[in-house]
């Protein structure tokens, strides 16, 4: 499964999780990337593409 944004880039960012008493572990997050078919170079393909640049009217769906 593809784990980066195809239209923006937008991928996996690794950081610290801090607890209350202070042990930090290791974790991710992950971007909400949809598998969506879109019009592409003029021809429909299916891609990945994170939510907000579909909110934002970045990919051009295709029906």
């Amino acid at each position: 499964m593809a784990r980066k944004c195809e239209i923006c880039g937008k991928s996996v960012v690794v950081g610290m999780q801090l607890s209350h008493s202070h042990i930090r572990t290791k974790r991710t997050w992950a971007p909400n990337l949809q598998r969506v078919k879109a019009i592409v170079n003029g021809s429909p393909r299916r891609i990945m593409v994170c939510t907000r640049c579909l909110r934002s009217g970045k990919v051009q769906r295709a029906i």
